[in-house]
């Protein structure tokens, strides 16, 4: 998070940030509304899903400079790259979350629970991941009919409309993005020892970081746009104002910490033993998986809690095994999306420069009517499937 307030402030002070509005605004005129640029940070969402730190950093990157010249507020920003990057990571599977999943639906076949093969068992669950399929859904409706509802009525437009100004090159703001894009697949690769999908995301968020930030200072040093001293001083300033959401963050990590040691996620998991309600056992692991993700701040730890109590509960009433693996995959990123302690809400806060607690009280009601969606979904395909396990 240091590290990333480094470059985008050097970014800032090349006036690469300011070379690309202008660029995108008057030189190809592909944004020059709301519309269109909640619209392209929605598109960069989806399209950087490997890891849903590094799709939120670029995303809010590019949105902060163009929503500010076209007066849109930051909770706005933040609530889109928010709601384009776990829900796109948990249906695009090609990352991290692949790899969980296969890995807990592979130590349930071994334990009997399931039969088959554990990609195609992972592609069915994704078809029913209701939660992000809708949260995307209705990000895009948002963006295109201009909704605001709940506390997003009142968001604060921190800026006053800006002036859309020439500026430097766009390319001293599109080579550090490059870098952090170039760089996360490669670290990934390195830390997964050849594949991705293992790779270590923390790791290679950082590793990432600090390789672009040092060769963005070298680039701006050699193109004489910056001295290096400048450099150095627009780095410790730019880290110095992330000081604050950092803080927020280390303490997220240790609030998180005490509730895995407190085994608080599997204690409310532990519930779903008695339960005998047969169509609504999917409905009710969306429920268990939101609330343990809301808790813990974390979707990662709530597959891995879930996954091994709710398959057998489902194999033992006979229910659609892929709508319950569909059920904790949702519920896990529902609970992550709305949680204040989670470490992708604290990113995009710092990444749209939003304050924290204005984009989890203007992101929540539209998370909650996704949530309402799939719940209700989860009740209805579970009754009508009730003894049919999908594969």
């Amino acid at each position: 998070m240091l590290l990333m307030g480094a470059v985008m402030r050097l970014m800032e002070r090349s006036g690469g940030v300011n070379g690309f509005v202008h660029m995108l605004s008057e030189q190809l005129a592909v944004v020059k509304s709301e519309r269109a640029t909640l619209v392209l940070v929605y598109i960069i969402g989806i399209v950087i899903f490997i890891e849903t730190s590094i799709t939120v950093l670029i995303a809010g990157a590019v949105g902060r400079p163009l929503c500010d010249a076209h007066g849109i507020s930051r909770a706005k920003l933040a609530y889109v790259c928010d709601s384009t990057s776990a829900p796109v990571g948990s249906i695009l599977m090609f990352n991290g979350y692949g790899a969980l999943m296969l890995g807990l639906i592979t130590a349930q076949m071994e334990l009997g629970y399931i039969q088959g093969e554990s990609v195609s068992w992972l592609i069915s669950a994704v078809s029913l991941n209701f939660y992000a399929i809708f949260a995307l859904l209705l990000t895009f409706i948002v963006i295109w009919f201009k909704l605001d509802i709940g506390a997003m009525r009142n968001a604060v437009v921190k800026h006053e409309k800006a002036s859309i100004q020439r500026g430097s090159h766009p390319l001293y703001m599109l080579v550090p993005i490059g870098l952090m894009i170039g760089g996360v697949f490669l670290f990934l690769y390195i830390t997964g020892d050849g594949n991705i999908l293992k790779g270590s995301g923390s790791s290679s968020i950082f590793y990432t970081m600090l390789l672009t930030l040092g060769l963005t200072g070298l680039y701006f040093t050699a193109a004489k746009v910056l001295t290096l001293k400048t450099v150095i001083r627009e780095s410790i300033s730019g880290m110095r104002s992330m000081v604050g959401v950092t803080m927020i963050l280390l303490f997220a990590f240790g609030i998180g910490q005490v509730t895995n040691d407190m085994q608080t996620g599997a204690y409310i998991a532990s519930y779903l033993d008695g339960i005998q309600i047969y169509g609504w056992l999917a409905g009710i692991v969306f429920l268990l998986a939101a609330i343990i993700s809301f808790s813990t701040g974390t979707s990662w730890g709530t597959f891995s809690i879930m996954v091994p109590i709710a398959i057998p509960v489902a194999a033992s009433i006979d229910a659609n095994m892929a709508l319950v693996l569909g059920a904790v995959i949702s519920g896990g990123v529902f609970g992550d999306h709305c949680s204040p302690i989670s470490d992708t809400t604290i990113i995009t806060s710092m990444a749209t420069g939003c304050d924290h607690m204005e984009h989890v009280k203007t992101q929540f009601p539209y998370a909650l009517i996704s949530g309402v969606i799939a719940f209700v979904l989860f009740i209805l395909v579970g009754t009508l499937t009730l003894g049919v396990p999908l594969n």
